[in-house]
């Protein structure tokens, strides 16, 4: 199933606040949820962690799955999608400024999938000169390993991108990392902790530094966890 993430930021003149709300409480509802290809779908609102940006890169990302490639492109000539999402995207989202990314996912660790709590979502860009290859086994042998550990830790998803996005040249991203928490102070103290030291050391031997890009997010369920 293709794992499809799209990060959005507010229109200019729009709060965060009002772009959050009308994301998910009007666009969500009233057009991209009836796409009927889309099998699950969610958004995941930014909340405060830390320093606050004083304009935040996103302000949310919506999650997709479709069960295949055809799927994904019949959605994309449904009256639903031209007529509906995508008519609606400008009156809120700085379109401009979106990113979306398909990935392969895999649950490294299990968990329930609407047990609320928070996400920190991580980007990632693979070092210049390591091999795709060399990049994926490392991400998802060794530092998965220790990630893993990481004190507090509910869940765990790892997404790849998908290889169509090497058709025609480099991806933007090459994996987004979900990690799920209890609470901001359960993230908080997870961060802080050697284990988590001990696997971003080890993830930042893999990948650009400079092209490292986290939020943290409130899940949103619009259709699931369960497909329709």
């Amino acid at each position: 199933m293709i794992h499809q993430l799209i990060f959005a930021h507010p229109k200019p003149g729009m709060s965060e606040q009002e772009f959050q709300r009308y994301w998910v409480e009007e666009h969500a509802v009233r057009y991209a949820a009836k796409i009927p290809q889309i099998r699950k779908y969610l958004i995941d609102t930014r909340i405060p962690f830390g320093p606050e940006p004083e304009d935040p890169m996103w302000s949310g990302v919506a999650e997709i799955w479709l069960a295949n490639d055809e799927e994904q492109l019949a959605s994309l000539q449904t009256d639903e999608f031209l007529n509906g999402a995508r008519l609606d995207e400008p009156r809120w989202a700085a379109f401009w400024r979106t990113v979306v990314l398909d990935t392969d996912a895999r649950e490294v660790v299990p968990g329930r999938a609407d047990a609320g709590g928070v996400k920190l979502i991580q980007l990632v860009k693979r070092r210049e000169g390591l091999p795709l290859a060399e990049f994926r086994d490392r991400l998802r042998g060794k530092y998965a390993d220790l990630a893993a550990e990481v004190p507090g830790l509910r869940r765990y998803l790892q997404g790849t991108t998908r290889d169509g996005y090497y058709g025609v040249g480099e991806a933007l991203l090459d994996a987004a990392q979900q990690l799920w928490f209890d609470d901001t102070d359960a993230l908080a103290a997870a961060l802080d902790s050697p284990a988590y030291q001990r696997a971003h050391e080890e993830l930042l031997s893999i990948v650009e530094p400079r092209y490292v890009h986290e939020l943290v997010v409130r899940e949103n369920w619009i259709i699931g966890p369960e497909p329709r």
